[in-house]
């Protein structure tokens, strides 16, 4: 989906939450589909978002960040950094996709498979639980790093 596809189904989402697609959520929403592989931070969104509307608040951008996490639009994640960072959710995802994060480097790169559908079923059979999201991060050694030290 492109980033007007992406912004017509937020503001629907939006609209049936009771919110409106102001000119800074828009401005928000656009630094994440902007950035959409680089896992930004709130202070980060802010950061570009003042590029562009130098009139917008952090605070604003952290209300903004917290209604679209709230409304499933995006993710909320956190790496080994302890910094909570923000992650569009792919359109029609039933989960939220998983993680490959590089110890050495810090590179993150994201997988799309959905990898945990048979232990899924196992916890909702074994443990009578429900499950509705699972997030998934493996931690190791990327490619280019393993390549350094051969």
């Amino acid at each position: 989906m492109n980033a007007n596809g992406t912004l017509l189904k937020v503001k629907k989402q939006l609209h049936e939450a009771g919110f409106k697609l102001t000119p800074q959520r828009e401005a928000t929403l656009l630094v994440l589909l902007e950035n959409e592989k680089d896992h930004l931070s709130a202070e980060e969104v802010f950061f570009f978002v003042k590029r562009k509307s130098p009139e917008i608040g952090l605070a604003t951008v952290y209300r903004t960040l917290e209604i679209l996490t709230d409304l499933r639009v995006v993710d909320k994640v956190s790496f080994n950094d302890g910094v909570a960072r923000y992650d569009l959710r792919k359109e029609g995802a039933k989960h939220f996709h998983h993680h490959l994060l590089c110890l050495e480097c810090g590179n993150i790169e994201e997988i799309e498979d959905d990898l945990l559908g048979e232990v899924e079923a196992v916890v909702e059979s074994r443990y009578h639980f429900i499950v509705k999201d699972h997030r998934l991060t493996f931690h190791g050694i990327c490619s280019n790093c393993q390549a350094k030290h051969e």
